[in-house]
């Protein structure tokens, strides 16, 4: 298990992959975040008075024509738009004076045109949750790029393998079964089914699947585990049983074939052959004591290898019935449309965990911090260009999911408020805002020290 003490070495050795990717991954989303409310707010005939990235004593920054105050500021992690009329950046109370000098005098009829307050509930509203929005835009415009421009890797959605007495298993899976849907959604990878079953933990599911040509139904119950990353952090997940298209197994490691204890290498080969095209299991070592029995069907044409000591496949057993990696190219079009409905699967998938987490199925210790979030944004940035757009459009779309929770603080608590106001024809009293905001206040600090002390207790137990 890995230490407190290798954590720290590891990210002190790279403090400036973690470090500096996660400050400017965040700095991008909160810009973008931030942007959505300022043009819209522009849009609407809305003074901007200051547009900060981070809080706290400003570093650097400039006017604009328009009278916007850019800035930098000491503590990066977070940023706010300050609205004219507003008395702070989280727009919990407004004033129609103004500072002219060292002294205070109420807004001309013009200013009061400008001022955040005057406008009507559905600027207001549009404006705040322009914020939200953008985030998914921007993640979407992310996802469309990927897509055009590197194409969608795609694993095919067949069970290669079954694990014995695994949620499969028990099911009636069998190798080379294609699925086809889940619950009635069409899943056009492995990756589909993953993320599918993963957020979907100890709950039935309904699979329709393909097999000999002939559509099947299979009902199976994932299993729920508890996992471990390298970190130390732990998050739970459902479990299927099933392993997608590889490149192969090592023969090596294959300790049984149908049962039989093969010894030496020689004894592997002669009983893998006997065992091509035919449903097989086989028993495969992992670590020192533990031995996983899986049931293949390993085809022939793609096995040749294990005749000829001279190919590269001599020592792997393949058992896909496939070995191509399917790269889906999208045009613009096609790209934006898959880009959507992967950002739209991937906001109905969170709300889904977040509500396991209210109902007991998963534990609130899988909600991570600043910690969690910069401990994976350096992996993601030492995986490459592709995963690291990739986690940024993810976390572009959990910050415009975050800040559409009704809390107050929150954009999402704005806009209940803005919501009252319509319905009611007028505003909810400044006293009860007040008090709203002071207890969203301290419901938002009390989730970021829970989740970073979370953080830090996983790091060391």
């Amino acid at each position: 298990m890995t230490s407190i003490f290798d954590i720290v070495q590891l990210v002190a050795s790279n403090i400036w992959v973690y470090g500096g990717t996660f400050l400017l991954v965040l700095s991008i989303l909160v810009f973008v975040h931030e942007w959505g409310h300022y043009i819209v707010a522009r849009m609407c005939g809305v003074k901007v008075e200051m547009f900060s990235i981070g809080f706290g004593p400003e570093l650097f920054g400039r006017n604009d024509k328009h009278g916007t105050r850019w800035k930098f500021s000491a503590i990066p992690l977070g940023g706010y738009v300050k609205m004219f009329g507003d008395t702070d950046p989280a727009s919990a109370g407004n004033t129609d004076e103004v500072k002219d000098g060292e002294k205070t005098r109420p807004m001309t009829a013009a200013e009061k045109k400008e001022a955040f307050f005057s406008k009507s509930v559905w600027k207001r509203a549009a404006i705040v949750f322009a914020g939200p929005a953008i985030n998914f835009i921007f993640a979407i415009i992310l996802f469309t790029g990927l897509y055009a421009y590197h194409g969608k890797p795609v694993t095919p959605p067949m069970a290669s393998v079954v694990i014995a007495e695994s949620a499969a298993d028990k099911a009636g899976f069998k190798p080379h079964d294609k699925v086809l849907s889940i619950e009635g959604k069409i899943i056009e990878s492995f990756e589909d089914i993953r993320r599918t079953v993963m957020v979907a933990l100890d709950t039935p599911l309904e699979f329709k699947i393909i097999r000999d040509d002939k559509e099947v139904i299979l009902t199976a119950t994932p299993e729920k585990l508890e996992l471990t990353d390298h970190f130390g952090f732990t998050h739970s997940r459902g479990m299927l049983g099933i392993i997608g298209p590889t490149d192969g197994l090592a023969v090596k490691n294959i300790v049984s074939v149908n049962g039989r204890d093969v010894k030496d290498a020689a004894a592997i080969r002669k009983a893998l052959i006997r065992s091509l095209d035919k449903e097989t299991q086989i028993g495969l070592k992992r670590g020192e004591e533990t031995t996983d029995i899986l049931f293949i069907k390993p085809s022939k044409d793609l096995n040749q290898g294990l005749l000829d000591k001279d190919s590269p496949d001599f020592n792997a057993l393949i058992v896909a019935n496939s070995t191509e990696k399917e790269v889906i190219q999208y045009g613009l079009a096609k790209g934006f449309t898959s880009a959507t409905k992967e950002t739209w699967v991937m906001i109905t998938s969170t709300l889904d965990a977040i509500g396991q987490i209210f109902t007991g199925t998963r534990s609130a210790t899988e909600l991570g911090g600043i910690i969690r979030i910069g401990a994976l944004a350096g992996d993601m940035a030492q995986a490459g260009f592709i995963a690291l757009v990739t986690f940024t459009a993810i976390l572009s779309i959990n910050l415009g999911l975050i800040n559409l929770f009704p809390v107050p603080m929150l954009d999402g608590g704005h806009l209940v408020f803005y919501a009252i106001e319509a319905i009611k024809g007028k505003p909810v009293p400044e006293k009860i805002q007040e008090y709203a905001f002071r207890v969203g206040f301290f419901l938002l600090i009390s989730l970021m020290l829970f989740t970073n002390i979370n953080d830090i207790v996983q790091l060391v137990m």
